[in-house]
C-alpha cells in the first residue's frame, strides 16, 4: 500500500508540471512589482523632503519624465508576467 501512494507521487503529470512552473514563475514577478513599488515610495518620500525643505517661492518638486516611464513600463511588465503565469495556470486546469 504505501508503495502505491509513492508511485502516484512519482507519476508525470504533464498538468500538474505546467501548474507548478506557473507557481514558481509568479514570485519573481511578484518580487519585480514590490520593487518597483519600494521605489516609487521612496522617490516620493525623497520629493516631499525636498520640497519641505526648499523655500516657500519655490515650486514642488515632481518626478522626472524617465522615472515616470521606467516606473510605468515596470508595472506593465510585472502586470503583463503575471497574466501569463495566470492564463498558463487556468490552462494548464484543462489538460
Amino acid at each position: 500500500m504505501c508503495l502505491q501512494s509513492f508511485e502516484t507521487i512519482l507519476v508525470f503529470d504533464l498538468a500538474h508540471c505546467v501548474n507548478s512552473f506557473a507557481l514558481l514563475a509568479v514570485i519573481p514577478a511578484a518580487w519585480f512589482l514590490y520593487l518597483t513599488r519600494r521605489r516609487e515610495q521612496l522617490e516620493i518620500q525623497h520629493l516631499a523632503v525636498m520640497t519641505e525643505q526648499a523655500p516657500i517661492d519655490e515650486p514642488q518638486h515632481m518626478m522626472d519624465i524617465s522615472t515616470l516611464q521606467m516606473n510605468r513600463f515596470n508595472y506593465r511588465f510585472g502586470f503583463g508576467c503575471l497574466t501569463v503565469v495566470l492564463i498558463v495556470s487556468w490552462l494548464s486546469t484543462r489538460l
